[in-house]
């Protein structure tokens, strides 16, 4: 009996090495229930402002046709882009042009007759009103519409995860949450707790830790991700283990030790009888 004991608390110390995972590593938004028993405002601001690199896309709206023929041809100019396409319609008197540009190292935009722009650090809304007053000081069109929008917005996500890749963003308000789930969310062997983000501003790179796990999240500077972030989800070092030759070798042991004490405890059975 005692060496069935033995090979018993063997097996079992086995599995525990093998397979034992803590819920709190694995569930998220620990603590959510204390933290939101309010409601809580959101400070942080989801707004994408332009870097250089940027491809943006322009449109501009006005009612006479005929005053938006400088913008109908295709100019390549320091910054500026091809043109991406019009719009017209003459019947209803309306026409929009739509032009795709790349902020330069300046951060400007250079744009026919206009010339440079300054649209660094401005969100696209606001990108959109400077372009606007340049239109209008050049007394090109006296009431422009205009819209900018980023065409090449994307977040690289790397590391334990069910499906890495280069996610594209089709909005301008998204989280980490967002780019995860489109990657099929973190895998089983996921360190939810040390997620990091990497971002680029100013020429300078700065590294944010996240931890999937805690409600306070939310509350991170980084939660709202921006064009070109880099995600990494670090890989639970039991994997590692997991998948090193001497845990192949525990738990094929821990097996063969379950099923010895199986079988050993059977025939004692039967002998009893």
């Amino acid at each position: 009996m005692k060496k069935i004991s033995v090979l018993t608390l063997m097996a079992v110390v086995a599995v525990c090495l093998t397979s034992c995972v803590s819920s709190k590593k694995i569930i998220y938004f620990q603590g959510a229930d204390s933290i939101y028993a309010q409601a809580q405002q959101i400070q942080q601001k989801y707004e994408m402002k332009l870097k250089p690199a940027d491809q943006v896309l322009i449109k501009v709206t006005c009612d006479n046709p005929e005053l938006l023929e400088i913008f109908c041809s295709d100019v390549i100019m320091g910054s500026s882009g091809t043109r991406s396409g019009s719009i017209g319609n003459y019947a209803s008197g309306s026409m929009t042009n739509a032009y795709g540009y790349t902020v330069d190292n300046n951060g400007d935009l250079i744009l026919p007759v206009i010339g440079k722009v300054q649209v660094q650090h401005l969100t696209c809304d606001e990108a959109a009103l400077v372009i606007e007053e340049a239109i209008k000081k050049q007394n090109i069109i006296k009431e422009p519409e205009v819209t900018v929008r980023l065409l090449n917005a994307r977040v690289t996500v790397l590391g334990a995860v069910k499906a890495p890749k280069v996610v594209t963003l089709t909005s301008e308000r998204n989280t980490v949450l967002d780019v995860l789930s489109q990657c099929g969310d973190v895998s089983d062997q996921a360190l939810r707790k040390n997620v990091t983000l990497f971002r680029e501003e100013d020429g300078i790179r700065t590294m944010y830790h996240m931890d999937l796990t805690q409600a306070d999240i939310f509350e991170n500077p980084a939660f709202y991700v921006q064009q070109n972030d880099l995600v990494y989800v670090q890989p639970n070092k039991s994997q590692n283990v997991k998948s090193s030759a001497f845990s192949t070798f525990l738990s094929s042991a821990a097996s063969i030790v379950g099923f010895i004490t199986s079988i050993t405890a059977l025939i004692i059975s039967l002998t009893k009888k």
